[in-house]
């Protein structure tokens, strides 16, 4: 999951594996695999950078479990 902030401001947490895309035009798009598009923000840099962090937390995590 990443945070991101809407347009107004409030925060949302997106599930990132449901991300399809994201686009700056010029307001950056989200798109999800269900189609639903949200629009936030934070640039699409930051977003990649967030989406790149929570994988590797996540590979991190199953490092960790195949050591036990």
């Amino acid at each position: 999951m990443i945070r991101v902030s809407r347009l107004d401001g409030t925060e949302l947490v997106v599930n990132a594996d449901l991300i399809e895309s994201v686009e700056a035009r010029p307001d950056t798009v989200i798109t999800l695999t269900s189609g639903k598009k949200l629009i936030v923000q934070d640039g699409v840099d930051d977003i990649v950078a967030k989406f790149i962090e929570y994988k590797q937390r996540i590979a991190t995590r199953l490092d960790l479990t195949k050591e036990r």
